[in-house]
Parts: C-alpha cells; sequence; structure tokens
C-alpha cells in the first residue's frame, strides 16, 4: 500500500471514531454532572443535619468505616494537633444531642466539589468555623462521606450559647 493511501485510510478510520469519541465525552460529562450533583447534596446534608441536630439525615450520609478528624494547634507549644477521632456511631450521637446546632443566620455552608474520580470524590465545605475537607465514595449507588478532615478558622469561638461553646 502506498504512504497515501495509508494516510487516508488512517485518516477515515479517525474521522470515524470522532462522533463515537465526542459522545463518549458527553456521556462522561453528565455523568459527572449528575456525581457533582449527588456528592453536593450529601455534603449539604451533612452539615445541615450537624446545624439542626438531625440524627437521621446524619446517618444517612456517612458510611460505616467513617471518620472525623480535627486538626489544630496547641496553643502553648504551637504544635500540631488531633484533637478528634470520631466514627460515624459518635458523630451520629453528637449530632441528636445537638452539639452541632446554630441559629439559621449562622448556617453556612457553601460546597465544592473539587474532584472525582470513577467512585471516589474529594469535596470541601466553607462554614462559619472554618472549613471541612470531605472524601466520598460511590457505595451501592449513593455518594456517602467516608471522612472529613476539618480546621477551625483562627481566632473562631462558638457562641456562648451553643452546647459545644469553647
Amino acid at each position: 500500500m502506498k504512504p497515501s493511501t495509508i494516510a487516508v485510510a488512517a485518516f477515515s478510520v479517525l474521522c470515524a471514531q470522532v462522533p463515537c469519541t465526542v459522545a463518549a465525552h458527553d456521556a462522561v460529562a453528565a455523568r459527572d454532572a449528575a456525581s457533582a450533583s449527588a456528592i453536593e447534596h450529601s455534603a449539604l446534608e451533612f452539615e445541615e443535619a450537624w446545624y439542626t441536630g438531625n440524627a437521621q439525615r446524619m446517618a444517612a450520609v456517612l458510611h460505616p468505616s467513617f471518620t472525623m478528624r480535627h486538626v489544630g494547634t496547641d496553643p502553648s507549644t504551637g504544635r500540631s494537633t488531633l484533637d478528634q477521632n470520631v466514627d460515624a456511631r459518635a458523630l451520629v450521637e453528637l449530632t441528636r444531642q445537638g452539639h452541632g446546632e446554630v441559629p439559621a443566620a449562622m448556617q453556612q455552608h457553601d460546597v465544592t466539589v473539587l474532584d472525582v474520580y470513577a467512585n471516589a470524590a474529594t469535596a470541601k465545605i466553607a462554614t462559619w468555623y472554618g472549613v471541612d475537607y470531605l472524601q466520598l465514595a460511590r457505595w451501592n449507588g449513593r455518594w456517602l462521606i467516608m471522612s472529613v478532615v476539618w480546621g477551625k478558622a483562627p481566632g473562631v469561638r462558638s457562641p456562648p450559647n451553643l452546647p459545644h461553646h469553647n
């Protein structure tokens, strides 16, 4: 076969694949948009459940292997600390006890989906007290929160009327 014939054949194969590639890209984009929406929903459920003391809503978005940690700073030494290691059962109970309840005016929860890949995702929630970073997994068709690492903004203190006043 002459080089020009090979080039024409290769070009023809490439052109035939373009519609398939575009269709596949569109399908992936639609799936990613649906995933991002479902991830955002799980993140909002997590934060709103905490703010309102709704243990049932909290339990619905946590994976059974969930863990939450807070990265802080020891004021006396300036060294980093992990001062929480909360599992799903404990967080549901803390939610039930109202430890996260805040007035509606303080219920800020701006969600950003940072990345989605197959059955794994990361999201960020900006709150009145700081930031929550969530790792989520698509588990049996639902986006559940596997872990949270959160940090409090410097100088933020809880209002005195809250049960977890610091």
